[in-house]
């Protein structure tokens, strides 16, 4: 029992900020606008809240100096997808070219200004955030183990966070009005929904959500911040199609990566793994082979907003 409890703490940690990123997607997506710059998001984002926590470490500690750091990563994100979004929206540029800039952009900006600041490109920090046990919703039998100990704000953050996508997506006209603008923005225009409004918000939340998501991937995962992510934006992508574009589906499909990707961190760590006497490299590669499989299986079927990278023109009909 004790191994599962720490197969399913430690997915949570790879689960969380996968299924967050994979949210701001779909916000970008259904508005309209292809959005694969989410890896170089994470990135500018998690290098703002980790040199943040580096640089108040002693002067603020414990949750609070995480939530603020939260807060910085995601006004990063959304700053950085600005670029991304004036040039798909208002210049009608190439989405995934723009995109790509941005991908590649990141890191070496990332890089240059840790140097300028602390003369190394790597951020080393301080992890104070793990909370031991939440009082009271710890002693839980069974749930206690698997949430509320060995755990981190984050993971109730991207709890809440999916909560909202799926009440704001189905349940508000702003959802309403994003999913039409997506889908036929002629249509949505005709009765008076800013077309160019909307796509700017849903990129704004895409950016905002990566931006977290980069730095709650970083936190409960290392100690230092070396201008990369792991390839999880390019992840998120996947679980964005496989997830069907739809809140509840995305969060399944970040559970399932978050586990392969845990068993081929930890699996050292849990006794009937090593004990099924799998060569090593074939844990490694199978949060890869996974993707690879999934994509085959579920890309045909796949629907994607109908007009999703497709720049608005208010005089096409």
């Amino acid at each position: 029992m004790n191994s599962f409890y720490f197969l399913f703490q430690q997915t949570m940690f790879f689960f969380i900020p996968l299924m967050v990123v994979a949210l701001g997607g779909m916000f970008s997506e259904r508005s309209g606008v292809l959005n694969i710059a989410l890896e170089g998001i994470m990135v500018v984002g998690a290098f703002a809240g980790t040199l943040f926590i580096k640089l108040t470490y002693g002067t603020l500690q414990g949750q609070l100096q995480l939530i603020l750091a939260l807060l910085i990563a995601t006004l990063v994100g959304v700053i950085f997808t600005l670029l991304h979004a004036y040039a798909a929206i208002n210049l009608k540029a190439d989405q995934t070219i723009s995109s790509t800039a941005l991908n590649m952009f990141a890191p070496a900006f990332c890089i240059f200004f840790a140097r300028v600041v602390q003369k190394v490109q790597q951020i080393d920090f301080k992890n104070t955030f793990r909370i031991k046990s939440v009082p009271f919703l710890g002693d839980i039998p069974v749930i206690g183990p698997l949430f509320f100990q060995n755990t981190y704000i984050t993971t109730l953050i991207g709890i809440v966070i999916l909560i909202i996508s799926v009440v704001v997506l189905y349940k508000t006209k702003f959802g309403l009005r994003l999913r039409a603008c997506g889908e036929h923005p002629q249509a949505a225009d005709s009765v008076g929904i800013n077309v160019y409004k909307m796509r700017y918000a849903g990129v704004i939340i895409s950016g905002a959500l990566a931006g977290m998501g980069g730095l709650i991937y970083v936190v409960p995962t290392s100690t230092g911040f070396n201008a990369n992510v792991g390839g999880y934006g390019f992840l998120a992508l996947a679980v964005l199609i496989f997830g069907q574009w739809k809140p509840t589906r995305i969060a399944f499909a970040a559970f399932f990566f978050g586990l392969m990707k845990t068993i081929a961190a930890v699996y050292t760590g849990v006794p009937f793994l090593v004990a099924i006497g799998i060569p090593d490299y074939f844990y490694k590669m199978l949060p890869y082979i996974a993707t690879l499989l999934v994509l085959t299986f579920t890309s045909k079927n796949s629907q994607a907003p109908a007009s999703a990278g497709i720049p608005y023109d208010k005089g096409a009909r």
